[in-house]
């Protein structure tokens, strides 16, 4: 159909690679991106981001994502917060954080 495009989110494979080894605080977490749209010529990738279980450190960029299945705590300057399925997050360019994820994490994400 014009001008409509359905994207089966369940059916988005993502492949995972191991988490580099500078940016792993615990466990062997692996993870992966899948692109799967952009916003006409904005730049703007939506797409599925995966992470199993453990904890990463990372810079992040400017973003927003929807959790689709999991459960991860995020931590900025000493200040946690757990995020689930259903939750709408966004983040700010630059924010170093930690990720600890407790239960395989699939996301949305627009960036």
């Amino acid at each position: 159909m014009d001008g409509v495009e359905v994207f089966r989110l369940a059916d988005v494979a993502v492949k995972h690679t191991a988490a580099d080894a500078g940016d792993v605080v615990s466990g062997a977490p692996t993870l992966g991106t899948t692109a799967v749209t952009e916003l006409g010529d904005s730049g703007v990738e939506i797409g599925v981001w995966e992470m199993s279980v453990g904890a990463v450190r990372d810079v992040e960029i400017d973003e927003v994502f929807l959790v689709l299945e999991g459960s991860a705590t995020i931590t900025v300057d000493g200040s946690s917060v757990t995020v689930g399925a259903g939750d709408l997050v966004r983040l700010t360019v630059g924010t170093a954080t930690t990720w600890e994820v407790t239960s395989p994490l699939r996301k949305l994400y627009i960036a």
